[in-house]
């Protein structure tokens, strides 16, 4: 039997399927096969592939690559464009209830950004907006190189939130701080103890690789995203080097570079390193923070079976 005939002969409640993952572990590949088994449609959850303006550096999937699938939230807004995780959940859920969901009986998101995930399985807390000239003030020290003494910072004004936070992410810091001076009280009291429920059923997958392979395979992506034009795309966003978006892993570094700060060796060996980094950091973050099923990227059967004893 068809597996759009299976879905279709039984009434199901809709599904989203979510498949998280590091940096160049093959989540791409993955969520086009699948998505073409299950008839369906994908909304990535990479909170820097919605900029138009940036492509080389965040991986964005080509055309080729997306294979007629349509994916939602790739190239949906502008880099001057202040685009939240608040934001993203509000859209999202909009999108899946009023309109993917209308049509489909299942979706897949896809992505690496933990916390633009967390906002729809779990939803997001209403945080005050601060002021846009305190904003400014935090990301020119952020770009003078403060980062470890924001960082001290919030540790002194929010040590319960610093616990689990990843102080290396400039955007968490920034914005965690951003908040506690603005109100004067902590991050994390702002932070929701029950996750909101869901009119859909989840089902929660993450793929990884074995480390070894895993840095390879991001060595051999920065490769070719230099070979590909990554310089020349970095020095078009230079006006927007500001950013929070640009304050990131494959841009801050040849922001850097093209500064003057070290030569271009040294500046593909920072790229390589820090991505490898930022992989680690995504894994701890996936494994820590929700209960996802573990595949290997290539274990599509057992991926598939796992979807289907899990659809509701």
């Amino acid at each position: 039997m068809l597996v759009s005939e299976n879905l279709t002969s039984n009434p199901i409640k809709s599904n989203l399927i979510i498949i998280a993952g590091p940096t160049a572990v093959g989540k791409t590949e993955l969520c086009v096969k699948l998505a073409k088994l299950l008839n369906t449609e994908i909304i990535s959850s990479d909170s820097r592939q919605f900029y138009t303006e940036l492509s080389i550096g965040t991986a964005k999937p080509t055309s080729q690559e997306m294979a007629g699938v349509v994916h939602h939230f790739v190239d949906s807004h502008h880099i001057n464009e202040y685009y939240s995780a608040g934001d993203f959940e509000r859209d999202a859920i909009k999108l899946l209830e009023n309109d993917i969901f209308q049509r489909k009986q299942v979706a897949i998101m896809t992505g690496g950004s933990g916390l633009f995930i967390k906002a729809i399985t779990d939803g997001l807390d209403e945080m005050p907006e601060a002021p846009l000239a305190l904003r400014e003030a935090l990301m020119q020290r952020l770009n003078n190189g403060e980062l470890d003494v924001l960082a001290q910072e919030l540790r002194e004004l929010d040590p319960e939130y610093c616990q689990t936070a990843d102080l290396q992410n400039s955007q968490r810091v920034v914005r965690a701080l951003e908040v506690c001076l603005s109100t004067g009280k902590p991050f994390s009291s702002f932070h929701k103890k029950e996750p909101v429920k869901r009119s859909f059923n989840i089902i929660k997958i993450g793929i990884e690789r074995p480390r070894e392979e895993l840095y390879e395979r991001i060595n051999q992506r920065m490769d070719l995203m230099l070979k590909n034009g990554l310089l020349e795309e970095v020095k078009s966003l230079l006006d927007y080097r500001h950013h929070n978006a640009l304050q990131t892993v494959g841009y801050k570094e040849v922001f850097d570079y093209l500064n003057g700060s070290y030569d271009y060796t040294t500046m593909v060996d920072l790229l390589k390193r820090n991505s490898r980094r930022y992989a680690k950091r995504q894994m701890t973050w996936f494994k820590n923070q929700d209960a996802f099923q573990w595949f290997h990227s290539n274990d599509f059967d057992g991926i598939k079976t796992y979807i289907f004893s899990n659809l509701k």
